[in-house]
């Protein structure tokens, strides 16, 4: 058997190529979109793809299944579980609970785990040469390595109103059927840490089912549905806007994109033509250099592992948009994009000083300038975090605005006092700097050390 373990950092996505090298054949599970990369690893082993498969629809990021299967001729293996309104829309092979997938000489038995998502599956692979005892097995989004997957997001992000707590009660079943499965049994998730598909990821690639048993949280109700169901669906983060675009083009026909594209850097007049027309401008400086000068209405999200993440929470899939990137990082962005579905670039600038356009630049203060501006009557603190950041520990007084919700939330800031904003350390400060800057607010001022550098010089902390 030939196995590799294929990983995202920009999405803390897994997927995996596993191969009977005997045949010379392979499969590969949950596919992400900018797909060469398992190309290559059937180029560099001699092995053909004869085979694809997927856990779930995945709400996180935009599967390449198909890209993949369009290149290789190879068949999809898809789940044909749960209620019929939410099946794949496109040719596919039908999986159901304890079909088996023979890829050479393995075997992957199907395993109906629903919670997560309704239709979601597990694959049990079995190395025959070497036992005819599974040895891995494939979980998708319902067990990470310390934590299992939420239930909410159907309802959350995909507006399948009542499906949450049903979803919570189908994961603890399904929590108890995995618990039956042998100890030793090396578990490969589809998520690590930095995943919003749940709240507590561990950073360490896979496990075993004895492990999981031992550290999750989620073993330690073998008896108590309730407290189970409660503690899961509590405290989840807010799930991306971009997540409910995913789930619909993860299971209806749509454009393939089969390589990956190369965009224009744009000449002087077409940027300004563009940018006269309104397209959005995405800087991805880091948030130092965007500080010192920018372009009037540009959006600073660096191109960092976030990027996609946020990209998918703040632009519209329907609408071209600008890049400010030097053309080696190009490619990168390019594909974290596509992670996501965000193909339209119209193209791209490096330097922001060429276009005879007047910049603005931040207003970044320090700690002790926050703290005398915290205590004033005319000024308002903005905490951009999420929700389970804010309710652990706070500024005393702050309001709260989510910098991925914050441009529905503008009515909650005000443009008749000084804004101070600021997040754990920096860098969503940045976005929502920029987005405020955007939305005509100028009296913002952006203490980027945020709740980090607060909490570490012991200042007063707030919980509730």
């Amino acid at each position: 058997m030939y196995f590799q373990h294929v990983y995202d950092k920009s999405l803390a996505q897994a997927s995996y190529f596993i191969g009977c090298q005997v045949k010379g054949v392979a499969i590969v599970i949950d596919a992400q979109r900018d797909m060469d990369v398992y190309l290559k690893i059937a180029e560099a082993n001699n092995m053909k793809i004869t085979h694809i498969a997927e856990t779930h629809i995945h709400a996180d990021f935009l599967s390449g299944s198909r890209e993949l299967a369009a290149v290789t001729g190879a068949t999809m293996y898809l789940s044909d579980e749960g209620p019929k309104e939410w099946k794949y829309e496109f040719d596919h092979k039908g999986l159901l609970h304890g079909d088996k997938i023979n890829v050479g000489n393995l075997s992957l038995e199907v395993l109906h785990t629903p919670g997560h998502t309704p239709e979601s599956i597990s694959f049990l692979l079995t190395d025959h040469p070497a036992t005819d005892k599974p040895v891995m097995i494939f979980t998708g989004d319902f067990v990470f390595v310390g934590d299992v997957g939420r239930p909410d997001l159907l309802e959350k992000a995909a507006g399948v109103v009542g499906t949450q707590e049903k979803g919570a009660v189908q994961m603890y079943e399904s929590i108890q059927r995995f618990a039956e499965l042998p100890e030793y049994l090396q578990v490969w998730p589809g998520h690590g840490a930095g995943s919003a598909c749940g709240k507590s990821l561990g950073s360490v690639p896979s496990s075993t089912v004895g492990y999981e048993k031992i550290r999750n949280w989620a073993f330690q109700y073998a008896s108590d549905e309730k407290g189970f169901v409660d503690y899961l669906l509590e405290g989840q983060p807010e799930p991306p806007k971009y997540f409910a675009m995913m789930k619909h083009l993860n299971k209806e026909e749509r454009p393939l994109l089969v390589e990956v594209p190369q965009h224009p850097k744009l000449s002087k007049a077409q940027f300004l033509k563009a940018y006269n027309d309104g397209l959005t401008v995405i800087d991805t400086r880091n948030k130092v250099d965007f500080a010192k000068g920018f372009l009037p209405n540009s959006i600073n999200i660096q191109g960092n592992n976030s990027f996609s993440t946020w990209a998918g929470w703040l632009l519209n899939y329907q609408e071209q948009f600008i890049l400010v990137a030097e053309e080696n990082e190009m490619e990168d962005l390019t594909r974290k994009l596509m992670r996501v579905g965000l193909d339209n670039i119209y193209g791209f600038i490096e330097d922001v000083s060429a276009y005879d356009l007047e910049l603005q630049t931040a207003d970044v203060i320090d700690m002790e300038e926050f703290k005398a501006l915290a205590k004033k009557d005319d000024v308002q603190v903005v905490d951009v975090r999420n929700t389970t950041e804010l309710k652990a520990g706070h500024v005393r007084g702050a309001d709260h605005v989510f910098v991925g919700t914050i441009e529905s939330n503008l009515d909650k800031i005000s443009k008749d006092k000084q804004v101070v904003i600021h997040c754990q350390s920096g860098d969503r400060a940045a976005i929502a700097y920029s987005l405020l800057r955007k939305n005509g607010f100028d009296e913002v001022k952006n203490y980027s050390g945020g709740m980090k550098e607060w909490r570490e010089q012991g200042n007063e902390i707030v919980t509730k």
